[in-house]
């Protein structure tokens, strides 16, 4: 039986800002064979990627954003989550997504592992899309065509 035990370095992430923490599996013969690297998401900056990516463009949050693609509002979904499971529905509907990128943004957006796990923490966190609003999305467009 395969066990996943996650050792998560308090002083050293609080220290130097690491933006993961590091998850290993043992085997009961004692051979150490998964080595994963579980992001720390932070739903400020899925705030700001969530807005900066062009994702709004689609979707809303709070009836702020657009109205081709479902509403991703958090109060709307379970209360708990598998991140993994919003990366598998993501993936079950990357052909359409895509293509409403192409069509809408010019291009496919792309993200990172740690860009993707920070915009999934934004999405499942009432608080965070509070202040989500037409002048943050405003706010965030006038620095793209400023920048």
């Amino acid at each position: 039986m395969k066990t996943l035990k996650v050792v998560a370095l308090a002083t050293v992430v609080g220290l130097a800002g690491v933006s993961a923490i590091w998850a290993q599996g043992d085997h009961e013969d004692g051979v150490k064979t998964t080595r994963l690297l579980m992001p720390i998401m932070n739903a400020d900056r899925g705030m700001e990627l969530f807005a900066s990516k062009g994702c709004a463009t689609c979707h809303s949050v709070n009836d702020v954003g657009g109205e081709d693609a479902s509403p991703l509002d958090a109060h709307k979904m379970d209360e708990y989550m598998n991140p993994f499971d919003h990366a598998a529905k993501m993936w079950l509907m990357a052909p359409y997504m895509i293509a409403a990128q192409e069509d809408e943004l010019g291009e496919q957006i792309l993200f990172t592992g740690d860009e993707l796990s920070n915009i999934i923490a934004f999405l499942h966190d009432d608080a965070q899309q509070l202040l989500f609003t037409e002048e943050y999305l405003e706010s965030i467009a006038g620095e793209e065509t400023d920048g």
